[in-house]
């Protein structure tokens, strides 16, 4: 069980102090997760911490390959208007 962030992450560092288990870390040339850390949040949070304040839809992924915030959540475009 454990995240993956993915090469759209610009380093915007809002991510890194808010998790918990310390499962993430600076890379060159984006941040990652450790996977041997990553628990997702489970028993700390609700939701996971990462995904909740990452500002780049679709730069945390889940563990099927599945990101965490869509493209189109966090401005309310619609899947449809983004392609169009």
């Amino acid at each position: 069980m454990s995240f993956e962030i993915i090469e759209s992450c610009t380093n915007c560092w809002a991510c890194e102090p808010l998790c918990p288990s310390k499962a993430i870390y600076e890379a060159k040339p984006h941040f990652l997760i450790d996977p041997d850390k990553c628990n997702e949040c489970a028993g700390d949070f609700e939701d996971s911490q990462c995904a909740s304040i990452c500002p780049i839809e679709g730069a945390i992924l889940n563990e099927d390959g599945v990101p965490l915030n869509l493209p189109g959540s966090l401005t309310n475009i619609s899947l449809y208007r983004l392609a169009a």
